[in-house]
């Protein structure tokens, strides 16, 4: 029997905002959960890029690109005090990030004020584990999409914040792979998505860096639609349609 050849995907797992109801900035009244979805292949080309910047731009590859240290040019990022510098920095971010077909974008974006609406006592810090379902549900549609001979296997990785909030995430995981979601029966997603995992922001991984570095203007698109918002339009390509409905977005309607 012909063994069948499986495509691997990595989705690398970011958030922007945090995921209190009951109290939260009414400046920034949103959580989101970023996800890059990336072959193996372009992984590899992902990496090899970005530890060229940061060899071009730092000096070392080890620098950790985190997109508020970039906006406060706090740690490494001090030296984009220079102008050249930091022109040359977001040129290169932007070289990356542009790139056609390298990853697709899967987000869920929640209001929170529409959404408490709706929430019962006990259900207001399950804002993460509902975005994570829609993330893996959709990226699950994408690889089906994309590989209609193979059997493309998903390996999840999300930042690590804590052991009590990993646990928790990792517990709503669990019971995704026992319930499916709405879409997604359980058999088909355990099929797809075959490991769960966390790592430090010390790790260096690049799909996480990706990750964070994209949360934010998305984040920033869907609050601020009509702000200049150039990192948006860098990678609004990418972000996942299907049958010419995005679906890389998604927002608790009124």
């Amino acid at each position: 029997m012909e063994k069948t050849t499986k495509t691997k995907y990595y989705l690398f797992i970011d958030e922007c905002g945090d995921h209190n109801l009951a109290k939260y900035d009414p400046g920034f009244p949103v959580f989101t959960l970023c996800g890059i979805l990336v072959s193996r292949q372009n992984l590899n080309a992902l990496n090899k890029a970005f530890d060229n910047l940061k060899e071009d731009i730092f000096g070392t590859k080890d620098v950790v690109i985190h997109s508020v240290d970039i906006r406060k040019w706090r740690g490494p990022f001090s030296i984009l005090a220079d102008e050249s510098v930091r022109v040359r920095f977001f040129e290169g971010i932007e070289r990356i990030l542009s790139r056609h077909e390298a990853y697709v974008i899967v987000s869920c974006t929640i209001l929170k004020e529409q959404l408490n609406k709706f929430c019962v006592r006990g259900e207001e810090d399950d804002v993460y584990g509902l975005s994570l379902s829609y993330l893996i549900e959709r990226s699950i549609f994408c690889v089906d999409n994309n590989d209609n001979e193979g059997s493309p296997e998903i390996s999840v990785v999300v930042e690590r914040r804590g052991k009590k909030e990993d646990n928790k995430l990792l517990d709503y995981y669990n019971g995704l792979r026992n319930r499916g979601t709405k879409w997604v029966e359980a058999d088909r997603l355990r099929s797809r998505v075959r490991d769960f995992g966390f790592k430090n922001k010390k790790d260096n991984i690049i799909g996480l860096q990706i990750a964070d570095l994209i949360a934010y203007p998305v984040t920033i698109h869907l609050l601020h639609p009509e702000r200049n918002n150039p990192s948006y339009e860098a990678v609004k390509h990418n972000i996942f349609q299907d049958n010419g409905v995005l679906l890389g977005q998604k927002v608790i309607p009124h």
